[in-house]
This record gives C-alpha cells, structure tokens and sequence, in this order.
C-alpha cells in the first residue's frame, strides 16, 4: 500500500433531521460529467434459492422480504465487481488500508466478495429498508419510486449506482440507513457522503435525501446537496483506484478532509423544555431594550468624526481601531473620581 496522498478539501453536506417538511433544493451544481445516466436492468432473486410461498399480507400492501431473499444475486455481484459504485464509494475514501485493498482484490477477481450474510446489522438494515421507505412516505407525504433500479454513467461505464429510491417531487435521491442510537448525525453524514454524493453525480441530481432510523427510538430525514467540488475530489480517487484495479497496482489511499453541511427542514415544538423557557422568557422581557442598545450604539458611532481615535462622556467611550472600526463600551472610572 502506498503513502496517502490526499486530495483537495472537499465540501460540507446539508443535514435535515426529523420529521421534515419538504425542503428547497440544494444550490450546489451537479459535476457535469455525470449527468443523463443509463438505466440498467435489475437483477432478479437469488439463482438457486428453494422458492417461497407467496405471503398475504395482513393489511396495506407491503410484504415483508424474507431473510434467505436479501442477498445479492450472482448478476448483481457481477455488475458489483465490473464497477464502482456507491458503497464502494465509502471503502474508497474510508482511510481503511485494509478496506481498500480488500475491495481492490475483489474488483480485481482474487477473493469473492465478501459473505455479509451472517452480518446482524447488514441484514437488519437490509429487512428495515422497506419500513424506512413506508415511514417516510407516510410522514412526508412523497413517494418513493425507483426502488431497486439500477443506474450507469454514460460517459465512465465503470461507475453504477443501485437506487434505494427517488424522491420526484423534490427531484432527489432516497437513501435508507438502519444505524446505532448512539449514533450522532455528523457522524452518519461523514461515513455515508461519498455515496451520496457519487450516486447524485451518476445519476444527474443534485439532491439527496437519507433517511435514518436510529435503533428503534428515532428516525431522521438529511437533506444533502449536491456539491461538485466535492464530486470532482471523489471523481479523481474513483479513477486513481480503478486505474489500480485494471493495471494491478497496489491502491492508494484518498481522503477528503471536509464533507457538505445539510439544510435544517424540520419543526419542533420546545414547550417541554426548561432551559429554552429560561431563556425564551429573557429574550421577551428584553427585547425591546436591546433594539433601544442597538439603536444607541449606532447613533453614537455616527457622532465620532472621522479623525476622532477616542471619545468618551457620561459613562462610555467610543474607541477607533487601526482598521477604522468603532467599539462602543463603558468607560472604566477616572483614578481617584467617585463613581
């Protein structure tokens, strides 16, 4: 394995937590060799598998995937191992050594893809997925389309991206994510970035929406946009490990050391909170002598000429910085002078 050789500081997501409403775009553009994307054929099933009884659902429409239906089939592991896609984005820029060059031998044909079926929290976030997607449509009100469709680049073939789903109203990506409830939102966006910011780039989007559930006690929808800058610094690791993969030069290691900030959609009620009630009821009983501060502050800085370096009276003086600023402050009691 090579030194790291880091790449250009890459931007920060936006994150919407909660039950959101329908959030604005983002305003960050999409990299432009990634748009108008090819969509692929989804595999079907797993070759093999003893077929399973289809089952009723007890109410609504949703039947539950069976634990022995959740792993790849052979074509989809094979589409896996001829491209990079949004998972792999992660390994790529995971700083992993060890990741890396495990995912380098599997693209490569030296080891199968690893067996995660016997993996509690792969799994778990796999059969929850279809929960998450209801969840959302039920408190967001959209739709989740595209589910399972997989997408290619036109313009680099050995870029793809499987969809969890597509959001139409807000033009977006939907991605689904069953994490720890210790979790922290920062971390959550930092570890799952690269992958929404390859499939928006593939795809030709230029927002993403990753729905959370935390454990079983909390569920959070991020609102990310799209930021080429950062698309153009995953571009170039992509390319640099897939150069690897086809010559058969050990990887390097990527890293971009900043990730896009998320836009807040949410509302909350913060009745039952005491410390905002503390200070809530600070912010009423005094706001109507800080507009009265405020307006005094600027009223006296328009009263200091312009060769003036301090003035002062009646309490406050008036002090002019090298750089021309004015701060106004209480001035402190002349030596031996009541106050």
């Amino acid at each position: 394995m090579s030194n790291p050789q880091p790449s250009r500081a890459a931007p920060s997501p936006k994150v919407h937590a909660g039950n959101p409403r329908p959030g604005k775009r983002g305003s960050t553009r999409v990299a432009k060799h990634d748009q108008a994307a090819q969509v692929l054929p989804t595999p079907q099933g797993r070759p093999g598998s003893a077929a399973q009884p289809e089952r009723v659902p007890l109410r609504g429409s949703a039947i539950w995937p069976e634990l022995g239906s959740l792993g790849l089939s052979a074509a989809a592991i094979a589409e896996r191992v001829g491209s990079i896609g949004g998972s792999d984005a992660n390994t790529i820029l995971s700083g992993s050594a060890e990741r890396i060059l495990r995912l380098w031998r599997e693209k490569r044909g030296e080891v199968a893809p690893e067996d995660l079926s016997d993996k509690l929290a792969v799994m778990l976030g796999s059969w929850t997925e279809a929960f998450n997607r209801q969840w959302y449509e039920k408190l967001v009100g959209h739709a989740v389309t595209r589910v399972g469709e997989r997408v290619r680049c036109p313009v680099r073939p050995w870029r793809s991206a499987t969809l969890d789903g597509y959001v139409m109203e807000q033009g977006a990506i939907w991605e689904a994510k069953h994490t720890s409830p210790f979790g922290s939102p920062d971390e959550v966006l930092q570890r799952y970035m690269p992958q929404l910011q390859h499939t928006m780039a593939v795809v030709g989007c230029e927002t993403a929406l990753l729905s959370v559930l935390y454990g079983n006690s909390k569920w959070e929808v991020y609102e990310v946009a799209s930021d080429w800058m950062y698309q153009e610094d995953l571009l170039e690791a992509e390319m640099r490990f897939w150069h690897c993969v086809r010559s058969g030069e050990p990887p390097v290691i990527s890293i971009i050391s900043y990730a896009p900030k998320p836009v807040g959609v949410r509302e909350v009620c913060m009745t039952g909170h005491n410390a905002w009630a503390t200070f809530a009821a600070d912010w009423l009983a005094h706001r109507e002598a800080a507009k009265t501060h405020a307006t005094a502050t600027s009223s006296l800085k328009e009263l200091v000429e312009a060769d003036v370096a301090r003035a002062y009276g009646h309490g406050i003086e008036a002090k002019r910085s090298k750089a021309g600023a004015i701060t106004i402050r209480e001035a402190a009691p002349i030596r031996g002078q009541r106050s």
